[in-house]
């Protein structure tokens, strides 16, 4: 089993278990998508609410006594969250945050990040992306 492949199995463990303990974006965490995290957990928390608010009395609400028009859709989100967690771990190769460039097609000379793995100009002292220098021995030329 290969490094992303690995990445998205664990991915999906930590989102169901997220998912089990009532916290959407658990797997995003992992994968250090910050952003996506925060957002898949504040839309299935501001669901949750407006769907107990419209359709169950909140002072009598238990988690065994909730409707299936608040629990249906709040398991679709649940499920839509683990497979976008799956998704983005297949799509990157490694960190969170590993979307590459594309190979430059052009005879310019670039370089590659090591860390983050993105191709920038060589003339530069750093790479933008992730900002790491040269004097931290972070980037190299490949």
């Amino acid at each position: 089993m290969g490094e992303r492949d690995r990445r998205a199995v664990v991915a999906v463990v930590v989102s169901v278990l997220g998912a089990v303990i009532g916290v959407a974006g658990a797997g995003h965490a992992y994968l250090r998508e910050w952003g996506r995290a925060f957002a898949w957990f504040s839309l299935v928390l501001g669901a949750g609410l407006m769907l107990i608010a419209t359709f169950v009395d909140a002072e009598a609400v238990t988690l065994s006594t909730l409707p299936l028009r608040v629990s249906g859709p709040l398991l679709l989100l649940f499920t839509l969250n683990t497979f976008d967690a799956y998704r983005v771990a297949r799509r990157s190769g490694r960190g969170g945050v590993g979307r590459r460039t594309p190979v430059r097609g052009d005879a310019e000379p670039s370089a590659s990040c090591p860390s983050c793995g993105r191709e920038f100009d060589p003339e530069l002292s750093f790479c933008p992306w992730c900002a790491g220098t040269r004097d931290d021995e972070r980037i190299g030329d490949r």
